[in-house]
């Protein structure tokens, strides 16, 4: 059990009894894209985790350990600024965000392990900054809200780590709840939670393994292209401040003035927004099959008109779709590569993961990784009985 083993890496490097802290990945089942847009996402937590053990230490420094590297790093309390050691400036971020909330930070140690697969866009960074986060908040008694906890961890990623993300990924690990996706609302931060029913359905990664080049400096543009659509809506239509504010009639009025690329992009945006909802009825009603549409429209919208897709996730979603029995299938995060997420069946898992790696290494020569999750509640302290082994 992840716990136990994170419990005894702590304890055979440090002397105190530690707090236990779990802390999920996320999926997003729909809304890709639409979270700088000021739009609506839907993610959820899910069984792929961090894990913390933290105890203060009366040291003027931070002993941190990363159980998966098995690397130490000793943190100066006193000058936390990023350094060269990637997953300690994580961390890092996070005891700057409650410096500079007027908390002080005491010496503390920290052992912490996961099995949040690195690189497949199930946001292990966010799950060790909402560790964290949460651990301290409760050893300090800080009182921080979970959506200020969240929001310490969108800046330490963008302080620290230097990415420049909305807060979806924060929020999805805090804000988890078990057999439920919860819709953000990216403008107001009003959140709103929907069944999800997986006792019959569970969701399935799919990792292309490949990751092109294109993907940093491609969102970059994206975002880019978004902010010129709207700058040339508000010439028209001041009260479109982004494109969640944009119509399609709007859009298609104006549409030779967009010009054939930002049209598209922004198009794909107002629709993407538009299919949050949708999925959202059909989740209220029970009708994951109408889900499953939705998200097939997704990834059309996404490889089409938004142009972030890649051959590879293609495939994916086109072995997903000639698959009897899955409901749905699209590409996941930014783009060029990483996961499809899959709605499929309990009774088909097994029997799906295996036709898609065969038809992935038929189709490209390509090796496929399958993970199979389910929805679980946000980040949560564990009680102390999980280090004697349970």
């Amino acid at each position: 059990m992840l716990s136990t083993t994170v419990a005894a890496a702590f304890r055979q490097h440090y002397p105190a009894t530690p707090l236990l802290v779990r802390a999920p990945g996320r999926v997003n089942l729909i809304g890709e894209h639409t979270d700088y847009n000021n739009g609506f996402v839907l993610p959820a937590a899910i069984d792929k985790e961090i894990c913390f053990a933290v105890a203060l230490n009366n040291q003027p420094e931070a002993r941190l350990y990363s159980v998966d590297q098995d690397e130490h790093y000793t943190l100066n309390l006193q000058d936390v600024q990023p350094g060269n050691t990637q997953w300690a400036n994580y961390l890092k971020g996070v005891v700057a965000g409650f410096q500079q909330r007027g908390v002080t930070v005491p010496g503390f140690d920290c052992a912490f392990g996961g099995n949040v697969p690195i690189g497949a866009g199930l946001s292990s960074s966010a799950a060790v900054e909402c560790g964290l986060a949460f651990a301290l908040n409760e050893l300090l008694n800080a009182g921080f809200s979970r959506m200020e906890l969240a929001l310490i961890g969108q800046q330490a990623e963008h302080q620290f780590a230097g990415v420049r993300s909305g807060l979806m990924d924060q929020f999805a690990s805090l804000f988890g709840k078990a057999d439920h996706v919860v819709r953000l609302d990216c403008r107001s931060l009003d959140y709103e939670y929907f069944p999800f029913d997986t006792a019959t359905c569970h969701i399935v990664l799919c990792n292309s393994g490949v990751k092109h080049s294109l993907a940093s400096s491609e969102y970059n543009t994206r975002r880019q292209e978004c902010e010129k659509g709207v700058q040339i809506l508000q010439q028209y239509y001041p009260e479109v401040e982004s494109l969640r504010d944009a119509t399609l009639d709007q859009l298609d009025q104006h549409r030779e003035e967009l010009g054939d690329v930002v049209y598209r992009r922004c198009s794909y945006v107002v629709r993407e927004n538009q299919r949050v909802e949708i999925a959202c009825q059909h989740l209220t009603q029970g009708d994951l099959a109408a889900f499953g549409q939705q998200m097939y429209a997704s990834h059309a919208g996404l490889r089409d008109d938004y142009e972030v897709s890649c051959p590879e996730l293609d495939v994916l979603v086109e072995i997903a779709r000639e698959t009897p029995g899955v409901l749905g299938s699209r590409m996941m995060g930014g783009g060029f590569g990483g996961c499809t997420i899959n709605l499929v069946p309990t009774e088909l898992v097994d029997s799906f993961c295996e036709r898609a790696a065969a038809e992935y290494q038929s189709r490209l020569g390509l090796h496929l990784e399958t993970y199979k999750t389910s929805i679980v509640a946000g980040v949560e302290a564990l009680p102390a009985v999980a280090t004697s082994g349970q």
